[in-house]
């Protein structure tokens, strides 16, 4: 039989040929500060094509220069960056590969020059300068962005989009307790908090009709920080919304680091997974197939997220086939040593 990780998965109009995805990582690779694709990127993702993941994502790009987390970052709010992600997209798939692109805001994460903005003038920690609060001006141009960010990953040919409401960026600041001290429509109850997540779905939903996927820190360690049942309720909003897939990460909104170890966050992608009823990604030192099978076979999650792994090894999901006793059928340039 088959093992559960070398299945397809289909969503939307897009049919996965296995559950293998490639975590988006930060990869602060644009040398030339202007957020456009180089060569290096290009060896980066198209040796994971070759390696048979069935969907790689890009690192976080911003939608805005000041969104970005470094100089150095991915950029998807200009024109003239096209041209790049357009090749990029095209050599992933000339390998038998999705790509999808993860659409980012740094907020008051972001170490670039000139302000810096968040909900609530509320610094990460003492090395990164005070945010500005965003007036509703401000909140209305973002979440523009993020459309005109779609708008561009349809032209250059990306099959999946994922909006980053994780790891103590922008989305996630307006969603947690910790970071929005706002007193209008966008703060105060869970709801409210929600809002600017809201908005920018229902404008990418205007323009994107492919997959679209969430990135959240379903556990955000800290006492009166969201809790699991509050991912509960934000991922059927979500579902209600557009969203079709919620990607479990954790973390991030703090400097507090969780206490890591393999699979420690797939429980929040089964819960939200059974409690909110959405296909969910797991993610967090998933490193071996055995691994991955298990939390297809026991119906943990829909898709597993590899991260690190896949840095160490390109061909990870031979490695994991090999593990599962599977023959998995590789670049037809690599039979002599595929498997």
């Amino acid at each position: 039989m088959k093992p559960a990780l070398f299945t397809s998965y289909s969503l939307k109009n897009i049919t996965f040929k296995n559950r293998i995805v490639m975590s988006p990582m930060c990869m602060y690779s644009c040398f030339n500060q202007d957020g456009k694709i180089t060569d290096w990127h290009l060896y980066h993702y198209a040796s994971r094509a070759m390696g048979q993941a069935g969907l790689i994502f890009t690192e976080a790009a911003a939608v805005t220069p000041q969104g970005r987390i470094s100089h150095e970052d991915l950029g998807i709010w200009d024109d003239s960056q096209l041209d790049g992600l357009q090749k990029l997209t095209r050599t992933v798939k000339e390998n038998g590969s999705h790509i999808g692109v993860q659409l980012a805001h740094a907020g008051r994460k972001a170490t670039v020059d000139g302000p810096i903005i968040a909900p609530s003038p509320i610094p990460f920690n003492d090395d990164i300068k005070t945010p500005d609060e965003m007036s509703e001006p401000d909140i209305h141009e973002t979440i523009k962005a993020f459309k005109n960010a779609a708008e561009r990953a349809i032209e250059v040919g990306f099959d999946v989009l994922e909006i980053h409401a994780a790891h103590g960026y922008l989305v996630n600041e307006f969603l947690s307790p910790l970071t929005n001290h706002r007193t209008d429509s966008y703060g105060g109850s869970l709801k409210n908090r929600y809002r600017f997540l809201e908005t920018i779905i229902k404008e990418v939903r205007k323009v994107w009709d492919g997959p679209l996927f969430v990135r959240i820190s379903a556990n955000e360690y800290e006492e009166h920080g969201n809790k699991i049942e509050d991912f509960i309720q934000l991922a059927s909003w979500m579902k209600l919304d557009g969203a079709d897939l919620i990607d479990c990460s954790s973390g991030g909104i703090t400097p507090k680091r969780p206490h890591a170890f393999p699979g420690f966050q797939v429980p929040n992608a089964e819960t939200i997974r059974q409690k909110a009823g959405i296909s969910t990604g797991a993610v967090g030192l998933i490193t071996s197939g055995i691994q991955a099978e298990e939390i297809l076979q026991n119906e943990r999650a829909d898709l597993v997220f590899i991260g690190r792994d896949l840095l160490r090894n390109p061909y990870w999901p031979l490695k994991a086939a090999n593990e599962l006793n599977y023959s998995l059928e590789g670049p037809k340039q690599y039979d002599r040593g595929w498997n």
